[in-house]
């Protein structure tokens, strides 16, 4: 059993013995690989509410009160809630019951002699009675519509009610930063008076030093709460300062505490009994790193193609397999094959054909992607006309990978700048960086420099969902440009994300002599000209622009790096330019939901790509709503919003309309503050709209999709977009990401307007972005956006019916082999030896009993997921590995589950051996080779003899007593002797063997397997 208890760092997995535990240890989530053994283990509620736990007796009252009234859906659904829960069902509207369960708050749980802190005593009652009025709002509403009994219970308790437990608490700290309270308080109360700044020292240890010394001798208390806790502790014990590490007790006068951790800024208290200091590291260093989770090690890699296509299949879902062609999967069956069972996919043909597919078989069935809706022609087996469509197509792909290798050949030739290693200034300017950086990040920051340090134009894209700190790696790498005497253009695709763009770099720059301009078309004409002036004098180091800076009249000095962020959002005359601009110098790709063509290139291997997939600190997924627009919904989700402090972005993609939409909205919410954002405002009016949003003076702001691309605005956590089903799909996952990046639980709502009739496109796309609402759902949605939009010829935009034809995935693995093979030729080395060669199919038919039984891997999702990674497993180091892997997760193996690996293990060795099939016949086991032994029979016999019959093309064992580890054997030695006889042809020398019989060896993994029965 795995078990995550709410407020543990790991996740733990129990095993039992019978009904006793016989070992608990925590593990990855990401790599299901257990990190260590617990000693214990607490197991807290994931709810607030336990109604299975609570006493029924005041939800029995309330419905027997109700048996007299008339029957309605209302109360029938509440009758049916109530019996849920108390049946200990979690319900996602639960919390609406907790009137009948928990009359109780937090307060009636904290500790007496604790300390309970009040920030702005005032401004708690105001919220508290205007959330309050909310809710009463929203409850009369639905007792008007007999959604409600009027003798509901309020879900929360009162004001009146919270308050006197407030006022009766032993000991409290009220916090007053305008010092606005009753004199009655003034015992308990901090004002702005009794609070002060903290000293800067910006790394100036020594000055630091003589501070701490004259704090003390003042009988004042100091906290240092830093990162680097071991350096301070070094330094302050060669001052004669004694530390202390832990709080076990009250802090007496002249004593400092070293914590490690994080907070934003320190601050002093003058308390009645001596001043008391914190620090932080802004005040000590002048930075403050504000921590991530340490995020667990990512799980192997699998290959590139593997891991963006190998999603789950469902039944129904069309798929493609490599010798058979276009089939619906129907779902996985266990049969008897031979003397054995085994697991096979089902695919359904034309005609109703069926055609079972191994398990271990399954790299050869994928997804079918396609530019259409429409459903693909099933092909039909034992007809010709799947390898004709093959041919078809691979012939037209051998034509566009020349032009590809054409295009990557220039780029090899084509001289650039090698910029130099970093220079003290960086690595201050990255020192400074706010937070501490994922390890993703990191590998894109080193991928970025190690390009643009080579003698070839770097061209490379970083793909990360929104939020995930693709715009730092784009900082540094300008930095780094700019180092080097280059200048440096970033083009985004609107001016919001321009003028966001400006400060941020603004801000990260400042400390250093780094001359910025913003173009825009919204910028005045005159500010336009002088900026093009003196780009071209060398006199601006970076600009951001929109599409402007694509004119023909923009000129630089020495341009090293483009920058491009959200590639998506340009048209097919600025892709044309930048495809231009790419022969030429460094550009760098950024990304959350790369187009098709971008997608498809780096899927193959054509372009260079790092991902970032760690999310931020503490971000949420953003919980999804696609609904039809109705006003209670809209007014509920806007008041739900500004009752816990928030702000909404309600999104209209209409220019002209917003002036309704805004009336609209302000008689469903008067007492929200709406304003307007769209891209037809002038610069500055624009700049003071989003600024008013950012310091809290908007509640609403009602825009267009200009807040699509990198808005960074922390306190916004609602969306509400209308008109939802004419987004795109990379519009919709964007626009999500602008709400939930400060950790707060964010929603998304996508409104369609009432009785309208979806496409069968905005239909797929509404349903797409339901169901991919995870954190790192980019490539998700990128993937499904190109089977909604098409994938296009990847050097142009026209789109391609080869990809209809065969399925993206085929034709994407066609272009890598035709690719691959241009190259190898190229370089005079065999093409078998590309990494994207088309591995062999091995056919393994033996007596044997081999699947994941369901009593083993209960989950079919995740009996697929390791079908699928067994079926790309090509040595027996990595089969060993997932063995223990299956002992860590699921427990010892069954029989069944050994027999599995041992057939991967067989296959491996096949592979090297170069047998084709592996095959019960008679009494034997026939091993048939893809080649004729010709002159190498008798030395082959030798080698194998008395175990085995070599024949020209079948090799030949009995199958009788231990005839796994025989056939183990014969495997591994066929394979050494074909590989020898490789090295010969090649004319180097191999270590040779002395000929004639030899024990067959019993191998060390995987283990024998079980069922086995000799002839």
């Amino acid at each position: 059993m795995d078990i995550f208890p709410v407020g543990a760092s790991l996740p733990v997995r129990l095993e039992f013995f019978g009904n006793t535990v016989e070992s608990m240890r925590s593990f990855d989530p990401l790599s299901q690989r257990s990190t260590g053994p617990c000693e214990g283990l607490l197991v807290l509620p994931a709810q607030e509410v336990l109604p299975a736990l609570a006493d029924t007796q005041p939800a029995q009252a309330f419905l027997q009160a109700l048996e007299g009234q008339e029957p309605s859906l209302a109360l029938e659904r509440i009758r049916d809630d109530l019996a849920r829960l108390f049946a200990g069902e979690v319900l996602p509207e639960g919390g609406l019951y907790a009137g009948f369960f928990n009359p109780s708050s937090l307060l009636h749980y904290l500790p007496q002699e604790g300390l309970l802190a009040i920030l702005r005593p005032h401004r708690v009652a105001e919220s508290a009675l205007a959330w309050e009025g909310q809710a009463r709002a929203l409850r009369e509403r639905r007792i008007a519509q007999g959604e409600l009994p009027p003798t509901f219970p309020p879900p929360h308790l009162a004001w009146d009610a919270l308050r006197p437990l407030l006022d009766a608490f032993p000991t409290r700290l009220l916090l007053d930063p305008w010092g606005a309270d009753q004199p009655e308080n003034r015992p308990f109360l901090l004002t702005p008076t009794d609070f002060s700044l903290p000293p800067a020292f910006s790394g100036r240890l020594p000055t630091f030093a003589h501070w701490l010394q004259e704090h003390r001798q003042k009988g004042g208390r100091t906290v240092l709460v830093t990162h680097h806790t071991q350096r301070l502790a070094e330094f302050l014990r060669e001052q004669g300062v004694g530390i202390r590490s832990e709080a076990y007790a009250p802090l007496r006068p002249g004593e400092v505490l070293l914590v490690q951790g994080a907070l934003t800024e320190g601050t002093q208290v003058a308390l009645p009994d001596g001043p008391l200091a914190l620090l932080t590291d802004k005040e000590l260093f002048g930075v403050v790193k504000r921590t991530r989770p340490t995020p667990a090690p990512a799980p192997p890699a699998a290959p590139r193609r593997a891991e963006a296509f190998l999603a789950e299949i469902a039944p129904g879902r069309y798929v493609v397999h490599v010798e058979y062609g276009i089939g619906r999967f129907l779902g996985i069956q266990r049969r008897q094959a031979g003397e054995g069972t085994r697991d096979y996919l089902v695919l359904e043909y034309a005609e109703g054909a069926k055609l079972y597919v191994p398990v271990e078989q399954i790299d050869r069935v994928s997804p079918y992607y396609a530019p259409t809706d429409q459903p693909p022609p099933l092909s039909r087996l034992g007809s010709p006309e799947w390898a004709h469509t093959k041919q078809r197509v691979r012939t037209a792909v051998q034509e566009l990978a020349k032009d590809l290798l054409d295009l990557y050949a220039r780029r090899q030739v084509v001289p650039g700048h090698a910029f130099s290693p970093d220079t003290p200034w960086q690595r201050e300017l990255e020192d400074a960086f706010p937070y501490v950086e994922t390890p993703d990040q990191l590998s894109a920051i080193e991928d970025v420099k190690r390009d643009m340090e080579a003698p070839r134009p770097m061209d490379r894209l970083v793909c990360g969902d929104v939020g995930f700190g693709k715009t730092e790696v784009a900082v540094r790498a300008a930095f780094k440009a700019i180092m080097d005497g280059k200048q440096v253009a970033v083009l985004v695709p609107t001016t919001i994300l321009a003028l966001q763009h400006y400060d941020t770099f603004r801000e990260r720059f400042s400390p250093f002599p780094v001359r910025i301009a913003l173009l825009t078309r919204l910028v005045p004409l005159e500010e336009q000209k002088e900026t093009l002036q003196r780009l071209a004098r060398g006199e601006v180091d970076l600009v951001i622009g929109t599409h402007r800076l694509l004119s023909k009249d923009v000129r630089f000095k020495d341009l090293g790096l483009v920058v491009i962020d959200d590639e998506h959002r340009f048209g097919v005359v600025q892709k044309e330019r930048l495809k231009r601009l790419r022969t030429q110098v460094d550009v760098l790709t950024l990304t959350a939901t790369p187009i098709p063509r971008t997608l498809g290139m780096a899927l193959g291997g054509l372009r260079e790509v790092s991902l970032i997939r760690t999310p931020p600190d503490m971000r949420q997924p953003v919980k999804t709503f696609v609904s039809e627009y109705s006003d209670d919904l809209v007014r509920e989700a806007i008041l739900r919003e500004l009752a816990r402090g928030g702000q909404v972005f309600y999104l209209y993609n209409r220019i002209r309309d917003l002036p309704a939409v805004t009336r609209r909205l302000q008689s469903l919410v008067p007492q929200a503050r709406i304003a307007v954002a769209h891209g037809r405002l002038a610069t500055e009016a624009l700049g003071e709209v989003v600024e008013r949003f950012r310091r809290g003076d908007v509640d609403v702001l009602v825009c267009t999709t200009i807040i699509e691309a990198g808005l960074d605005l922390p306190n916004a956590n609602t969306l509400i977009a209308e008109r939802a089903h004419l987004l795109g799909l990379s519009q919709m996952h964007q626009l999500r990401g602008r709400v939930g990046r400060a950790g707060q639980q964010a929603y998304a709502y996508f409104l369609v307007p009432k009785g309208i009739r979806l496409t069968p496109e905005a239909e797929a796309r509404l349903k797409a972005i339901l169901s991919a609402s995870e954190l790192g759902a980019g490539f998700r949605i990128a993937m499904k956006d190109l089977e909604i939009r098409g994938a296009g010829n990847l050097l142009g935009p026209q789109q391609s019916g080869h990809i209809y034809a065969v399925g993206w995935d085929l034709y994407l693995r066609m272009l890598q082999e035709a690719v691959e093979e241009l190259k190898a030729k190229a370089e005079g080395r065999p093409w078998e030896e590309a990494g994207t060669a088309p591995r062999p199919l091995v056919n393994i038919d033996l007596p044997l009993s081999a699947y994941l039984p369901h009593t083993y891997v209960p989950d079919q999702a995740q009996r697929v997921a390791l079908y699928q990674r067994m079926a790309s497993l090509q040595t027996p180091e990595a089969i060993h590995d997932l063995e223990e892997e299956l002992g860590d997760r699921y427990g010892p193996l069954p029989p069944e589950a050994q027999n599995l690996l041992q057939v991967l293990h067989w296959r491996a060795l096949a592979l090297k051996a170069g047998v084709q099939s592996i095959a019960k016949e008679g009494e034997d086991i026939v091993l048939r080779l893809r080649e004729p032994m010709g002159g190498a029979q008798p030395a082959l016999q030798k080698r194998l003899s008395p175990v085995a019959r070599v024949g020209q093309e079948t090799i030949r064992l009995a199958l009788r007593g231990r005839w796994p580890t025989s056939l183990t054997w014969v495997l591994e030695r066929l394979a050494s002797f074909r590989q020898e006889a490789l090295a010969l042809a090649g004319g180097v020398s191999a270590p040779s063997e002395a000929p004639g019989p030899r024990k067959p060896p019993t191998p060390p993994r995987p283990p024998r397997p079980h069922g086995a029965r000799g002839g």
